[in-house]
């Protein structure tokens, strides 16, 4: 079981890591988003098959999330920790919405680039493609994905750190980091809520990368402790 979990815990990060640095050098992923609808329906169709197929593997990466939650989850309750079934439950979740939030890279993009590229589309089905790929980029993306992604993430980390200062398996100064990187999750979840709905938190977009770059980098040193000790 701890041979399992930390295997996870750094293939996870590492395949998160490496399918995102892909998408940015093909798709100019993330900085594409803030381009216009047509580019970015255009610029997808022009990527191809192995573009839908770098989008795929970035989706099952948060699925990846999932089986983490549940063998950490098993590593943590030997100690019969209050709190692991709760943390267990919310990465789950967190997998779910990150996986909801990714899916329509891979299965609904493709079909809406498609429409707004063909040539015998008119321009009324050109805007009513857009108006389409706007709405889910803003419910499916920014909603589900980024705003209840990073929430469930981010306290998911939190608990999971809780549960290391108490547990056998891992030593409390790898607890408190995890504490820490949760926090600034949940704090990006805010991005896009209340007054900064339209235009986005400055701050929190600017926080949300540099914490998922730390939250990698634990999630690798807590897989390399597991292994190791």
């Amino acid at each position: 079981m701890e041979r399992a979990a930390g295997a996870l815990l750094i293939l996870l990060p590492l395949a998160f890591n490496a399918s995102f640095f892909l998408l940015a050098r093909r798709f100019d992923y993330p900085d594409i988003l803030r381009s216009p609808t047509e580019d970015i329906l255009r610029r997808f169709q022009a990527g191809g098959a192995s573009l839908k197929l770098l989008w795929y593997g970035f989706m099952l990466t948060a699925v990846l999330l999932a089986p983490l939650a549940v063998l950490l989850g098993q590593v943590l309750a030997r100690d019969d920790l209050a709190v692991v079934p709760t943390a267990t439950v919310v990465g789950v979740l967190a997998a779910v919405v990150q996986f909801l939030g990714l899916a329509r890279w891979p299965f609904l993009v493709p079909h809406l680039a498609r429409t707004y590229a063909d040539p015998a589309s008119s321009q009324a089905t050109r805007e009513a493609t857009a108006v389409a790929f706007e709405s889910f980029h803003r419910y499916l993306g920014i909603g589900i994905g980024e705003c209840l992604g990073y929430l469930f993430t981010g306290a998911w980390t939190m608990l999971v750190g809780v549960a290391m200062v108490q547990s056998s398996a891992f030593e409390a100064w790898l607890a408190w980091p995890g504490i820490i990187i949760g926090l600034f999750l949940v704090a990006g979840s805010v991005e896009f809520v209340g007054r900064f709905e339209e235009q986005g938190w400055k701050l929190a977009g600017a926080i949300v990368p540099i914490t998922y770059i730390a939250w990698s980098l634990w999630l690798v040193l807590s897989g390399l402790v597991l292994l190791v000790t």
